[in-house]
């Protein structure tokens, strides 16, 4: 069935199972499947109700994800919450749990196994061609937002404003802030060593932010045949040739006919990750309605700029200088340079005005907690302190798991 213009929407989160005491990572996931599938022979995804379960390249992380599209987001955090739970009761038996944040914090990257089952192949290639023992591969965690389109028109204003939305997203989301035990440079280290995953065959990745195109035929033209050109001389059997070779931060997945986001970091807890997600689609849909600019403001974004910005947010997060006039000018924003944080303040107050009821509480909490003490990198740090112990790292992750599970915020400080 096609959908229109947010008429559905498709979560997808990914986790690290980790063992319950030490906290290293445990490649069990293929277990966790095959026993929630009844035993017998191993499967890489399962349907529990709701959300499917499904593996990743790494064995040690598992995805759960909508069962097909929902109609609206207001609802997933409970049903996220429950498959957690489930998840959660089924690893304790193996001394192992989930854990939230989009990088494992003391993990070291030769210690990843890739997935052995259907599929084999692909992982394969993907380690031949790129090297995938290091951590934008094996050790990274995020939140994917697929927002459905039907034919060129509604593709071409989608991609408009998500090119748009894109570069701003770690000022919300960013929540990987340490790395083999050390705080990172960035705030958004995920997203930090995620940008260098494809510098083999850069056109996979491009600026991260994708290029300005606006229909099918443009798109499998100017961002799909260079990456499939250039990496056919290593993939000589065509296994990585097809759409979700894509690297680029929003991607086009025509074969289920949607944009699907993939620089948001995985939150603490489902609520959080839902009220990120449910917040960006209506920014989303705010420039795809034009309420701010007309379209053609928004298909003039140039993507240098955006990439440079989407940069400077790794890095910063809330803290970023936005001074690039047209975009602020395309966020209906005029009042010159800002931070990042303070425009996802005024988005908010603009398009989720206090009292409008269609807004679930639950979502503008988390949201609020973002807006008043950061993105949960910040949090994170905070807690932490300049240079964290190891024991210190330990607890605090320990306390993020529990977050989890719960489904409750972490507050930093």
């Amino acid at each position: 069935m096609t959908l229109h213009l947010f008429e559905g929407y498709g979560i997808e989160l990914e986790y690290p199972i980790v063992d319950r005491e030490t906290l290293a990572i445990r490649p069990i996931c293929d277990a966790l499947l095959r026993e929630v599938a009844g035993g017998g022979t191993w499967v890489n995804e399962v349907e529990c109700g709701p959300l499917r379960w499904s593996n990743e390249l790494a064995l040690h992380v598992v995805e759960l994800k909508t069962n097909g599209p929902a109609a609206d987001l207001s609802g997933l955090p409970a049903v996220f919450a429950a498959g957690i739970a489930q998840v959660d009761e089924r690893l304790a038996k193996h001394g192992a749990m989930l854990l939230p944040t989009a990088m494992h914090p003391t993990m070291l990257p030769e210690e990843g196994v890739l997935w052995p089952h259907d599929g084999r192949p692909i992982y394969a290639t993907y380690d031949r061609v790129f090297g995938t023992r290091g951590h934008g591969w094996v050790n990274l965690q995020s939140c994917h937002v697929n927002l459905p389109f039907s034919g060129d028109e509604e593709f071409g204003r989608l991609h408009a404003a998500v090119r748009a939305v894109l570069p701003l997203l770690s000022a919300l989301a960013a929540s990987s802030p340490v790395v083999e035990g050390r705080l990172g440079d960035s705030l958004d280290m995920r997203l930090e060593v995620y940008r260098g995953n494809q510098r083999r065959i850069p056109s996979i990745i491009g600026d991260v932010v994708p290029e300005p195109v606006w229909t099918r035929a443009d798109y499998e033209r100017e961002v799909l045949a260079p990456m499939y050109r250039d990496i056919a001389p290593l993939d000589p059997d065509g296994e990585l040739q097809d759409e979700w070779l894509n690297s680029r931060g929003a991607i086009a997945r025509f074969d289920r006919d949607a944009i699907e986001i993939r620089v948001l970091d995985t939150q603490e807890r489902p609520t959080a990750d839902l009220a990120i997600a449910a917040l960006v689609a209506e920014v989303v849909r705010a420039l795809v309605e034009e309420r701010f600019v007309p379209l053609a403001d928004l298909q003039a974004l140039a993507t240098a700029p955006l990439a440079a910005l989407f940069v400077a947010a790794v890095r910063e997060g809330e803290l970023t200088r936005v001074d690039h006039e047209p975009l602020l000018h395309a966020l209906g924003w005029t009042a010159g340079a800002t931070t990042a944080g303070e425009l996802w303040a005024s988005l908010v107050e603009r398009l989720w005005p206090a009292g409008d009821a269609r807004v679930p509480r639950r979502f503008r909490d988390a949201i609020g907690t973002i807006l008043r003490k950061g993105p949960l990198s910040r949090r994170i740090r905070d807690r932490l302190g300049a240079e964290p112990s190891r024991a210190r790292i330990d607890d605090v992750y320990h306390e993020l798991a529990a977050c989890l599970v719960e489904d409750r915020a972490f507050n930093g400080r």
